[in-house]
């Protein structure tokens, strides 16, 4: 069926406003689970049930490529994963390195308000460019490095106008949540986990990126090779982050219907993006991710009593600023990006950020 120019327009302001509530909720959404009153759950345990529903997903997915029918979905895995045990094998990496980055997200949220990790995160852009040149040995544009230089110097002044605000001496502090709910609140800790999470981001998305390459395999069938990986590192974490806490109290101390809303909108939400960025140029992208912080600081300054200062703004601007920097490609006509499998280098690194993000799923 032929897609009419109305109907691709419609389909690309359909992914931007799915990008920009994806973007933006989960970041709320796993702030607001750290901070509200209750009993806490524990994160690690979140990080696994996420890893099932990635898992479960990603075989009904693989089933309906198959045709719907359980003896081709049953031979595909066995085919993929048992008779090729060295490529399963590889896929440990970056399932090691997924279950760490998503454990440390959840320090992030429980120690950053909801704009500054939002701001924080984009740093994952930056990681992903440096393995980008490492590994796959790409070239970056000159407005692409001044769009990092931007985007280190933005995410640097949201921290250190956060940092004011205590006058420089507290570590410590219970600021965007309301007295006597959540753990105190460590800045440089989740400041910490949160550029430890982007490194692991940009590592584990040009990891696979280079393995993808060549490799006849389709995307929801690595996430179950993914998932099957994950789990076991999962719940080796859980027992020895947590091990004493899940013996007292179980596995689901602190479920409710609003975890497992959680756990479920992180696991589906890389594959919402997944399906709908096809539709979306890297303009689009730009917008949705921009959208999503500015929506992540209003909403904070109602529902976490954020203050949003001078600092905060400019350093914020400037993020949003070199994510339509690094998106823009001189030596075109315009600044519009395709992610269509183009090797030019701003296509490829945009690329490796999207598959970043499916392959998370």
């Amino acid at each position: 069926m032929k897609v009419t120019a109305a109907h691709s327009n419609n389909l690309k302001y359909l992914s931007l406003v799915t990008l920009t509530l994806q973007n933006a909720i989960l970041g709320l959404s796993m702030r607001y689970s750290r901070t509200r009153p209750g009993d806490m759950f524990v994160s690690s345990t979140a990080v696994v049930m996420a890893e099932v529903v990635k898992l479960f997903t990603s075989l009904f997915l693989v089933y309906l490529e198959e045709g719907k029918h359980l003896g081709r979905l049953q031979s595909a895995l066995h085919q993929t994963i048992v008779k090729q045990p060295l490529d399963t094998l590889k896929i440990s990496v970056p399932s090691m390195l997924y279950i760490i980055q998503n454990n440390l997200l959840y320090v992030s949220a429980s120690h950053l308000d909801a704009a500054t990790y939002q701001v924080t995160y984009q740093l994952k852009i930056l990681t992903t460019a440096i393995f980008a040149v490492l590994i796959l040995r790409r070239r970056l544009l000159p407005t692409q490095w001044a769009a990092l230089v931007f985007l280190v110097v933005g995410v640097a002044s949201v921290q250190l106008a956060q940092t004011g605000e205590d006058g420089g001496t507290a570590a410590t502090r219970q600021q965007s949540m309301p007295p006597g709910d959540g753990p105190p609140q460590n800045r440089l800790l989740g400041f910490s986990a949160a550029l430890g999470a982007c490194f692991l981001s940009g590592l584990a998305g040009i990891y696979f990126e280079k393995m993808l390459k060549g490799a006849d395999i389709s995307i929801w069938m690595r996430n179950i090779q993914l998932s099957l990986l994950s789990l076991p590192f999962g719940l080796l974490t859980c027992v020895v982050n947590d091990g004493a806490q899940l013996a007292a109290h179980g596995f689901f101390f602190g479920y409710d219907a609003y975890v497992v809303y959680l756990f479920v909108l992180q696991a589906v939400g890389g594959l919402i993006v997944a399906v709908v960025v096809k539709y979306a140029d890297n303009i689009l992208k730009g917008f949705a991710t921009s959208l999503a912080i500015i929506i992540s600081c209003v909403a904070s300054i109602y529902l976490f009593d954020f203050s949003l200062s001078l600092q905060f703004t400019v350093g914020a601007a400037l993020v949003i600023g070199s994510i339509f920097l690094y998106g823009y490609d001189p030596t075109t006509k315009g600044t519009k990006t395709v992610l269509s499998g183009s090797r030019t280098a701003p296509k490829n690194l945009a690329e490796a950020e999207e598959r970043l993000l499916a392959e998370k799923v």
